[in-house]
């Protein structure tokens, strides 16, 4: 499943200006199952990206397809999860992974089935009947993991996903979001502002300038590797610089 971005400009209309510039002349290829992070300074129209891929919003100039076809709708093959979990708090931990299949109209038994087997993934089973109120920010992300996974869409959008959790839940849900993209091999955009994040997780990092955003460069990377290694901290350095220029 190819993704592509092909010359993509975007611009907005508001009673503040005529024509605000969000994106010019974007483009870049995803293939099944790549783990794609986009960084770039805040307001830069990262999120703008991920919006065209759910199909929310459009170019106003170039093309967005999905195996060669427009993307003109949400559909069932590409989930969204965001910075805030979004979950349901009148329903419970299992019932939450379950209400996107309950959408799809899958059998009840089999709702059953795959809500424990990506419980048990996100390591969450034992607290399947815990309502939302009762578990933690990390935790609830990983609920949202699992409903996302749970629907099977071939794309997860993921918008700063960790952003409010502390340095202790990120580094273990990053963990946990690496093992299960290992065994799914999903395709994944990340949308991040941490580059340590970014260089972790990727095999490609889309590094924009600020708005109207273009991309100044495409890193591709190996695996596994060495974040500590002279390559690795040339790169992370080459992005700081970036975007220290890009703060002036």
């Amino acid at each position: 499943m190819a993704l592509v971005f092909d010359n993509v400009c975007k611009a907005f209309h508001s009673e503040r200006a005529d024509r605000d510039n969000v994106l010019e002349n974007i483009s870049f290829t995803t293939q099944r199952g790549e783990f794609i992070c986009l960084l770039g300074k805040s307001g830069c129209g990262k999120t703008t990206i991920l919006n065209m891929v759910a199909g929310l919003i459009f170019p106003t100039t170039g093309k967005v397809t999905l195996d060669g076809a427009p993307i003109t709708h949400p559909g069932p093959d590409r989930s969204y999860i965001f910075q805030e979990p979004a979950l349901f708090p009148w329903l419970n931990v299992i019932d939450n992974v379950k209400f996107g299949m309950k959408m799809q109209d899958i059998p009840k038994e089999e709702r059953e089935e795959k809500a424990l087997r990506y419980l048990e993934m996100v390591k969450l089973s034992e607290y399947k009947a815990y309502r939302v109120h009762e578990i933690s920010g990390g935790m609830k992300q990983r609920v949202a993991l699992a409903r996302a996974l749970a629907v099977d869409s071939d794309i997860l959008l993921m918008d700063e996903p960790f952003a409010a959790l502390d340095n202790h839940t990120k580094d273990e849900i990053r963990k946990h979001l690496l093992e299960i993209w290992g065994i799914t091999q999903k395709t994944i955009l990340f949308v991040t502002h941490s580059i340590e994040e970014a260089f972790l997780l990727a095999d490609k990092v889309v590094l924009f300038t600020s708005r109207p955003a273009t991309i100044k460069k495409i890193f591709c990377l190996s695996r596994p590797r060495d974040l500590a290694s002279e390559e690795y901290l040339s790169m992370m350095d080459e992005v700081k610089a970036h975007l220290a220029r890009e703060a002036d």
